[in-house]
């Protein structure tokens, strides 16, 4: 009997599926029930070398007092050329070591479930990992290492796109035929692709000739996030402060790199270099708004952007539902409340939906059909449930060719189902 998994190793959140006696299960992989179904893609190392991660890295984060090392986001850096490793209380860590961890622990609660060792793994890629091709191979190569190092042997790739597709294909009974545009929207990328799809025995043949378009942009939900840190929340930490240099009396604005840094929750542990934090320590000396750049100087030694975040990221869902939300988040003596409303959540991030939208109409245009062709547009992950991205599919295709369903498990379910490609 052979047994393979599916690993979706996600920028935000991953997920596991099984291959075994011709079927595919998601299994839970960070608890016992379908809450568990989603691991989030986070690591937390404390003083004495511990190692965690997911919800349980969070956990010990919140009980340590954001103490030790806090890591989230962890597959953006993998095209980061310039970035191969990081040092944690002494100890360097490469990379794909970093990823390889999580993926131990995906693979380990697997075993446990299916009874015995399994070495081979079909893992999720997105359609770009970089624009930059040679930085696109390297990201995929640190993923294949991280998972020779997380114990398996017989590795393949699936598009995550391409993923969802077959997800969508065991929905359909026998003979059926469709032309199917899948969206996929992540915590790092935004990925689509234009596939044929057939139900029943059909599902098991070479899908190369029937995948006729394939893009993505790296634009998805933390650059949501980002985006509304940067209009809404970072002039609580300094972005609109000015200082004056030393020996001379003319004002400067706070650098922009520090700032942009600060937006992009993953990045933010960068800030913490013995140059950078000098370099703020100096910024608040003559600074005209000193209780913002104390404010920056805070969030950086206490570490809790994460919190920070996750508070925004909370408003963002909420505007899903409602046309207003409140932004809240309180440390030490900073009080953050800040009201956000649809219009102006759509209009400051009108250039990532841009992006999004002609990346939408080049994926359509290369797979030599029209909007009218497409039978089903089928749509997963969290960003696909904001309004404005909804309405980029509704305005092309018409309302009635949606189809959203397990919008957190359909890329880890169709990564088990891309099995019988492989072996």
């Amino acid at each position: 009997m052979q047994i393979v998994f599916g690993i979706d190793f996600g920028t935000t959140n991953s997920a596991l599926s099984v291959y075994r006696n011709g079927s595919v299960q998601v299994v839970a992989v960070d608890g016992n029930d379908r809450s568990g179904e989603l691991m989030r893609s986070v690591l937390y190392f404390n003083e004495e070398h511990e190692i965690y991660a997911g919800q349980e890295a969070i956990r010990q984060y919140v009980d340590d007092g954001a103490g030790g090392r806090f890591m989230q986001s962890i597959k953006t850096f993998l095209p980061n050329t310039s970035f191969d490793s990081t040092e944690v209380f002494g100890k360097r860590y490469a990379i794909e070591d970093l990823v390889a961890i999580i993926l131990k622990k995906i693979k380990a609660r697997g075993e446990a479930h299916v009874g015995c060792p399994v070495e081979s793994v079909v893992l999720g890629r997105p359609v770009v990992f970089s624009a930059d091709p040679v930085k696109d191979a390297v990201a995929e190569q640190r993923l294949e290492k991280a998972a020779r190092k997380a114990g398996f042997r017989n590795i393949w790739f699936q598009y995550e796109p391409v993923a969802a597709a077959l997800a969508f294909e065991e929905t359909l009974q026998a003979g059926q035929e469709r032309i199917v545009f899948i969206g996929d929207f992540g915590g790092g990328t935004s990925d689509f692709s234009v596939i044929r799809v057939r139900g029943g025995a059909f599902a098991r043949s070479d899908r190369r000739s029937d995948v006729l378009s394939l893009g993505g942009v790296y634009v998805a939900g933390d650059k949501f996030d980002s985006q509304i840190m940067w209009d809404k929340v970072a002039h609580h930490f300094g972005r609109y402060a000015r200082y004056k240099t030393m020996g001379k009396d003319e004002w400067v604005n706070v650098p922009r790199s520090i700032i942009y840094t600060l937006c992009q929750w993953h990045r933010i542990p960068l800030l913490r270099s013995r140059k950078t934090r000098e370099h703020i320590r100096v910024i608040k000396e003559t600074a005209d708004d000193r209780k913002a750049i104390e404010q920056l100087e805070n969030i950086i030694s206490d570490n809790y952007g994460f919190f920070l975040f996750q508070a925004i990221e909370k408003a963002k869902c909420e505007l899903s539902d409602r046309e207003q939300a409140l932004i809240t988040f309180r440390e030490r003596d900073l009080s953050i409340s800040e009201e956000i409303d649809k219009a102006e959540f759509e209009a400051i991030n009108g250039e990532n939906i841009r992006q999004i939208e002609d990346c939408i109409d080049e994926v359509v245009a290369r797979s030599g059909l029209t909007p009218a062709q497409m039978d089903t547009v089928f749509l997963t992950g969290g960003t696909s449930r904001i309004p404005r991205i909804r309405a980029l599919f509704t305005e092309r295709f018409g309302h009635d060719k949606l189809d959203h369903r397990d919008a957190f498990t359909s890329v880890v379910h169709g990564l088990g189902s891309s099995v019988p490609l492989f072996v």
